[in-house]
């Protein structure tokens, strides 16, 4: 009998991207303060659902 591994999905790269997205989107409107908060918030959004779709595995 082998035993399954499970190789989780990392979101740390995903999260790190979108901080960088939203602040250079918020900065070329002005508000890059906004923008880094806005992505930081969507790239947990997006960790946790990929942490609730992993758990369930």
């Amino acid at each position: 009998m082998t035993k399954e591994t499970k190789n989780p999905t990392g979101a740390g790269a995903i999260i790190a991207f979108l901080i960088l997205a939203g602040t250079i989107g918020g900065g070329l409107l002005g508000q890059p303060s906004i923008g880094l908060l806005a992505g930081a918030g969507t790239g947990v959004l997006i960790g946790i659902l990929l942490w609730l779709r992993e758990r369930g595995k």
